[in-house]
């Protein structure tokens, strides 16, 4: 009976061995990294086909402040549609044709918002957009500071001063890249206008060359004088 209970034993062993290593483990639930953030800022360039749309989306958590702009940068009229989505599948930024435009939600409930850019108006030219886009999590500060004060330390003051140097920062990052935008189309702007001015002072070049050429030839022609009926000439 010893002998039996023991095999019984080693057996049931075995198998719950076999049970443990036979299940899959469930893997765990990751985030992407970006979203536990305190702030992203991104800026991208895109190129858009002729009559294409392209959508691109972004995750904001819920009470960050989401901003984005885009601004055509070279191609066409420099104009395209830009549209955002709310995360909702209401459109809070309608199509516009436009060279640039931003829209700005202070308070997102958060999710992906849905940023699209239509260059269907456009059948021949492609579009270079310049894209930029930022979220913003004004209430990580409020953890840092209730943090603070569970180590009883009287940071308020400091905690402010830092909101108000990130609000700040953040503003200065949103007109540096409005400045670079500007600046690569103005760039862009002075390439084609060198272009154009070269090409047609070519062409003028050519066509007084050949309108010189002629006028030289008729006149020359003007002075041959044939002398007698035969096919001898004498020339001035």
């Amino acid at each position: 009976m010893v002998q039996t209970a023991t095999l019984l034993l080693r057996f049931s062993l075995l198998l719950l061995c076999f049970i443990e290593f036979s299940i899959p483990q469930l893997a765990p639930v990751t985030v992407p990294w970006y979203e536990n953030l305190p702030a992203v800022a991104m800026d991208y360039k895109v190129h858009i086909d002729p009559g294409k749309e392209d959508c691109y989306f972004q995750y904001v958590n819920p009470g960050a402040t989401f901003y984005v702009s885009f601004q055509v940068v070279r191609g066409g009229d420099g104009m395209a549609g830009f549209a955002v989505r709310h995360p909702s599948g209401q459109i809070v930024h309608p199509y516009q044709w436009k060279a640039n435009s931003e829209y700005q939600d202070q308070q997102s409930m958060g999710g992906y918002y849905s940023v699209c850019i239509d260059n269907q108006f456009s059948r021949f030219n492609a579009k270079l957009v310049n894209i930029y886009i930022t979220v913003v999590r004004y209430d990580m500060w409020d953890i840092y500071t209730k943090e603070i004060e569970a180590l009883n330390m009287n940071m308020e003051n400091f905690t402010s001063t830092i909101v108000g140097v990130e609000r700040n920062i953040n503003n200065m990052l949103q007109y540096q890249h409005h400045s670079r935008a500007r600046e690569t189309w103005d760039f862009n702007l002075l390439q084609d206008n060198n272009s154009y001015v070269i090409r047609w002072s070519i062409i003028q070049i050519i066509i007084i060359t050949m309108t010189t050429a002629v006028q030289v030839y008729f006149v020359r022609k003007l002075f041959d004088i044939k002398v007698g009926g035969g096919p001898g000439r004498s020339r001035i």
